[in-house]
């Protein structure tokens, strides 16, 4: 008999209107074409055009003409070969080219699912029982392309709950590339994506031990320039790209937390950022740091990567490496184990794995952790977000696959200062979809990133067949004596 639960009454579901101005570009040719016609026009005629679209389009932005210059800026490498001085253009005209050069994109359109939820870091003015979380979730848009989007809700004392209203923009981050890199570290990454192996041994022997990243730049453009073929001056695209995937993004402080999109920035995401596992993580001198572990994919190859933050404006990404940071389904624990970080993984796509590691970035030796032993995980096996931490041991909520790719939420217990060890696991599904659950943009599916506890009941955010997010509860205690009832 399955332990009883309470589906909570409230969806989160995608949102079509909530639309970001991306900067648009198709190519240099075609973009000179735009240069020119835009700028034969007089400059009354590009007044008449751009001042109707600054009243329009401020509607929809907090700062449009911020947005439409910083696209027109990027531009200024088209305008010197074009023979075009930069700093002469007039306002007006800065802001029509920007705009040619921007559109509008719906970055929940699709859907809104897999959520994770950990403690905001405001916690004050509340009453005895509230909590108060920040919720991420994977925002599906216009071309299946994912990004990391947030909300904000509250928890009261008997766990009912509510989540803010979003805000009527949505705003992107300033991009920072400051990057040390790690010379042996950068090129296994390197290999691991599958770049040219020639290639690679040319840069790394012009490289020091450690290198920034205007060094990288440069001399990978100056080994283009020697290079006749178009094969290999896309490999030295790759390295780049590569090295993009190191970056510190920052919001502005008067955005709220539903405003925030970590949208796909390197050419190693371009299709899309999955499945955000955020934890709240306890240094050992007590200070919180925010991590999360996500899935960065770029139409062929998956590049796990980790994203840390302690206030949700300022984030820093940075690729994981090792024989462990493989596949998807990375999730750390929330405190380090005996002196060291822990994290579950799933390097094969079908078992849970456990490792440890003095540094949070690299992950080696990954030991087998879980199978599927039931008949509803027979498929596979993964963790639904960080452990949580009990006086009986660790709570893993995982998923499993069973037959017709339906995915079910379970459980396990792992024993607490040695996770390597499980102590017990549910025989029957925690959670399968309902009639109301299985249909959506990938029927069947309920899937979690991350939970978490508050008034002695767990709390699991989910998403309805990867198109919206809903909740459920389920007593604390009912769920450890039932997992040590069922054991192992």
């Amino acid at each position: 008999m399955r332990l009883p639960i309470v589906r909570k009454p409230i969806r989160v579901n995608p949102d079509s209107k909530r639309v970001i101005a991306r900067f648009f570009f198709n190519g240099n040719d075609r973009a000179k074409q735009v240069i020119q016609r835009v700028m034969v026009i007089s400059e009354d005629a590009a007044f008449g055009i751009v001042s109707p679209l600054l009243q329009e389009y401020s509607k929809r932005h907090r700062n449009i003409t911020r947005v439409l210059n910083r696209h027109c800026s990027k531009l200024k490498p088209l305008f010197e070969e074009l023979g075009i001085d930069f700093d002469t253009l007039t306002v007006y005209r800065k802001l029509l080219l920007g705009s040619y050069f921007t559109h509008e994109y719906s970055i929940e359109s699709a859907a809104f699912f897999n959520p994770s939820i950990v403690d905001d870091p405001d916690q004050t003015e509340l009453e005895e029982g509230e909590r108060r979380v920040i919720m991420s979730f994977r925002a599906v848009g216009e071309g299946h392309i994912s990004s990391i989007t947030f909300r904000r809700a509250l928890f009261d004392k008997n766990n009912n709950i509510t989540v803010l209203p979003a805000g009527n923009y949505i705003d992107e981050a300033e991009i920072i590339r400051n990057a040390v890199y790690n010379k042996r570290l950068f090129f296994e990454k390197a290999i691991a994506t599958q770049i040219n192996i020639d290639v690679l041994k040319e840069l790394e022997s012009k490289l020091d031990h450690h290198f920034e990243y205007s060094n990288l730049r440069r001399i990978i453009l100056d080994s283009q320039k020697l290079q006749e073929s178009d094969v290999l001056r896309l490999e030295y695209d790759k390295v780049l790209w590569l090295a993009d995937s190191y970056y510190e993004i920052v919001f502005s402080l008067d955005t709220d937390i539903s405003d925030r999109v970590i949208f796909p920035i390197s050419e190693y995401e371009r299709k899309g950022i999955e499945d955000a596992r955020f934890v709240k993580f306890i240094e050992e001198d007590g200070t919180p740091v925010y991590y999360a572990t996500y899935t960065a994919y770029d139409g062929a190859l998956i590049m796990p990567k980790l994203l840390q933050t302690t206030d949700f404006y300022n984030f820093r990404i940075m690729p994981l490496y090792g024989a462990g940071a493989q596949n998807k389904n990375l999730a750390l624990f929330p405190r380090k184990i005996n002196g060291k970080y822990a994290m579950i993984s799933r390097i094969d796509g079908c078992n849970n794995y456990i490792m440890y590691s003095d540094k949070i970035n690299i992950w080696e030796k990954p030991v087998l952790l879980q199978e599927p032993r039931f008949t509803w995980e027979f498929i596979q096996i993964g963790n639904c977000g960080s452990p949580i931490e009990t006086e009986h041991g660790w709570i893993m909520i995982t998923h499993g696959v069973g037959p017709m790719r339906r995915y079910v939420l379970g459980a396990s217990l792992l024993k607490l200062d040695d996770p390597s060890v499980e102590i017990g696991r549910l025989k029957e599904p925690l959670i399968i979809p309902n009639s109301d659950e299985r249909e959506g943009y990938v029927p069947n599916v309920i899937y979690s990133c991350g939970a978490i506890v508050n008034n002695n009941k767990l709390i699991i955010p989910y998403g309805l067949s990867d198109y919206s997010t809903s909740f459920v509860e389920v007593g604390l205690d009912d769920l450890i004596n039932k997992l040590k009832e069922d054991g192992i």
